[in-house]
């Protein structure tokens, strides 16, 4: 069973002088390296409307690429009965709360136990979507909002309208050291130069927007409102860090904790012992890929970003009272 695919786009500035291969993964990333290398090397590719088959062969900006290909059957993963937190479901798509500690899709160190694996268990037929529907992802520690597609069409929809940034995703966020105000960030992401597993920015990636204001101030804390215009790998974890207020218990974008001075041991206990990023997509907005209807949905604040908002306010009531002696 195949399916057929046609992908186009231009050489962005950020992939003059690269190869081939490697401008397809940035162009189309819903799709491995590995795939993309194989389609090129099938003659499937095109670069101005000549066959290019050589992955190693370089391009230059405003190159109109084209991919015609037929898309084989997806390797095929194992159905699991994994409670999911299904907000809302119809015909057309599914909108789940992902908990802490799921990882969305199979790969490297996790081959099952995935969202992938519960949604193929939940709805069978959701094997003939590719990737299983799923069109945008959280991180594993990070919780909230997701929406699935659970038909081609609505696969369709869903993923031009995430390009035209018709999607809207609002986050919930504690980072470290107190802010001001408000504003947006507006910097470019790829990988981390030295650092493989890491993103960050980078003056050769790709845009990347972020807007966030200030809900609550504490000693040496603020609680964010956050609203992503693009969608990069760890978009907020990196800009944050890049603001040096990297989140509470982000360790690998420098959140380590950083307790306001006199803290109490129970404070200091609770954040050391935070090992997940303090980050929730608290509220999911989009038109339904059918019927064309404004949706939004709101996901509770999970209980461990509570208690931590609750720790932080008894801290700074604490010391308030401290003051006013």
């Amino acid at each position: 069973m195949s399916e057929h695919i046609e992908l186009t786009g231009t050489v962005p500035a950020s992939c003059n002088g690269k190869r081939l291969d490697q401008t397809l993964a940035e162009l189309f990333p819903d799709y491995s390296r590995s795939r993309l290398k194989t389609w090129i090397t099938d003659g499937w590719v095109k670069v101005d409307d000549e066959v290019v088959d050589k992955p190693r062969e370089k391009v230059i900006t405003g190159m109109d690429i084209t991919v015609n290909a037929e898309i084989m059957e997806e390797q095929r993963f194992e159905a699991q009965a994994i409670e999911l937190d299904i907000v809302y479901e119809d015909d057309a798509i599914l909108v789940l709360n992902k908990p802490a500690g799921l990882v969305v899709h199979p790969g490297a160190g996790t081959p099952d136990g995935t969202l992938l694996n519960a949604l193929l268990h939940h709805y069978p037929a959701i094997d003939q979507v590719p990737r299983a529907g799923i069109i945008h992802r959280l991180d594993k520690d990070t919780t909230g909002l997701m929406v699935v597609a659970k038909t081609l069409p609505a696969q369709t929809h869903l993923v031009a309208a995430m390009q035209e940034r018709e999607i809207t995703r609002e986050y919930e966020a504690v980072c470290n050291g107190p802010m001001t105000a408000g504003g947006h960030i507006d910097e470019p992401i790829g990988r981390h130069p030295t650092k493989r597993t890491h993103m960050a920015v980078v003056p050769t990636g790709k845009p990347a927007v972020t807007h966030y204001r200030v809900v609550e101030r504490f000693r040496n804390h603020t609680h964010l409102r956050l609203r992503l215009e693009t969608g990069r790998t760890h978009q907020i974890r990196v800009h944050m860090a890049h603001l040096r207020h990297p989140l509470v218990g982000d360790f690998t974008y420098g959140g380590r904790p950083r307790p306001p001075q006199n803290a109490s041991p129970e404070l200091l206990s609770f954040l050391r012992n935070f090992k997940r990023q303090a980050l929730h997509a608290a509220r999911l907005s989009l038109h339904h890929p059918i019927t064309g209807e404004w949706m939004s949905w709101d996901a509770p604040t999970p209980p461990d970003f509570v208690e931590l908002l609750k720790m932080l306010r008894a801290d700074r009531q604490s010391h308030a009272n401290d003051d006013q002696r």
